[in-house]
């Protein structure tokens, strides 16, 4: 029966291979609007999320507009709960939303070390360490500008030395740039000698989170700069907050390829039935029991579907671990990477769709009466 479906869809071609197209565009989409989807729950959730803190200038929103003292970090060391404070100098070449935005984070060298979760796949940590105009680049961003260890990489003001190209367990570090706090504290057009972007915070295992942040601004209440502490997540969703809604806004459209694909299939596999109504009534003389040719139509239907799908989700799927892909805003950035999870949610409801498309057709070719059927010219 299977060499039957086969052939049955091998006989109108064109048809099939139109409604194979469709799906696995439908597909396409629904996957990469689901790789954005994911990249905003990692970036918002998780560990890291949620157990360290970002202390940022009050009422300042773009980096470039949050100046903080770099001395703080001795006062937030201070504060019970807190393990350990990185000073980071933040530089981006877009406030606004981009697909290719640069992001440079400016911090000590030893801390990066310690407190990111990056890996070196060429390049080392001692030209890094010692050279103070050496960044290691993020595996997205030398994907996207074509940048390799020893290469020199400018953009606006700031001219850096890719001392290596990294990878990360997180993946929108992959979308940073890591160079010496001092380096960008003292590029000529920067001013920012002895101020900071923003200090992110590490606490102890035991800490409180929320009680740890209000101790903190509370610390730094008589300062010269008042501040805001949030946990690393919340202020990441803050700060996409209108990408937030965008994204939000973008999950209907993946509802809409998946209603795409069910209508393409249903229609292919209606059309299918209605011209071989005769074969049908034919396969019932001869012995073909009801439920036997019903699940020819849903074979047919769901190989259609299934195929499809899994031919737009490899696509997808190359394209986002090839491509590097990332969104931000504001210094923070959504990467876009493929995962094992969106694969097999797309391969089960392209299943779910080739079954459900053909359940009406399929009644309708098990339920036919002979001899009508027979009598249509």
């Amino acid at each position: 029966m299977i060499k039957y479906v086969l052939r049955t869809l091998w006989r109108h071609r064109t048809r099939t291979l139109l409604t194979l197209t469709g799906t696995a565009v439908a597909m396409f989409v629904y996957c990469l609007v689901g790789s954005v989807q994911e990249g905003l729950h990692r970036l918002t959730t998780g560990v890291d999320a949620d157990r360290s803190l970002i202390v940022f200038q009050e009422n300042r929103f773009c980096p470039t507009s949050s100046r903080l003292p770099e001395d703080y970090a001795r006062k937030i060391k201070n504060v019970p709960g807190v393990r350990e404070v990185m000073p980071i100098q933040v530089w981006t070449n877009n406030c606004r939303a981009s697909l290719d935005i640069v992001v440079f984070n400016g911090a000590n060298p030893e801390q990066i070390q310690k407190t990111r979760p990056l890996k070196l796949t060429s390049g080392d940590w001692k030209r890094f360490s010692s050279q103070r105009d050496a960044a290691i680049v993020g595996r997205n961003v030398a994907q996207r500008r074509g940048l390799r260890s020893g290469d020199t990489f400018s953009i606006g003001d700031i001219s850096v030395q890719v001392a290596g190209i990294f990878e990360s367990m997180v993946p929108s570090e992959e979308n940073l740039i890591y160079t010496h706090l001092a380096f960008l504290q003292y590029t000529q057009g920067l001013d920012a000698a002895g101020r900071v972007t923003q200090h992110e915070v590490y606490l102890t295992h035991d800490a409180d989170a929320d009680r740890v942040a209000a101790e903190i601004d509370e610390a730094l209440r008589a300062g010269s700069v008042a501040t805001k502490t949030r946990r690393k997540g919340a202020f990441q969703a803050s700060t996409l907050a209108d990408l937030v809604d965008l994204i939000g806004f973008a999950h209907w459209l993946g509802y809409a390829c998946v209603g795409l694909v069910l209508s393409l299939v249903a229609t292919t596999t209606v059309m299918s039935v209605q011209d071989r109504i005769k074969e049908y009534a034919v396969l019932q003389t001869i012995g073909v029991r009801p439920l036997h040719t019903m699940g020819l139509v849903l074979a047919e239907s769901t190989l259609l579907s299934l195929a499809g799908g899994v031919f737009g989700t490899a696509l997808a799927m190359s394209m986002l671990s090839l491509g590097g892909f990332a969104m931000g805003a504001e210094g923070a950035t959504i990467a876009f990477r493929p995962s094992v999870s969106l694969t097999m949610s797309a391969t089960i409801v392209s299943l779910i769709v080739g079954v459900m498309s053909g359940l009406a057709p399929a009644i309708q070719a098990a339920t036919v009466p002979i001899v009508d059927a027979l009598r249509q010219p």
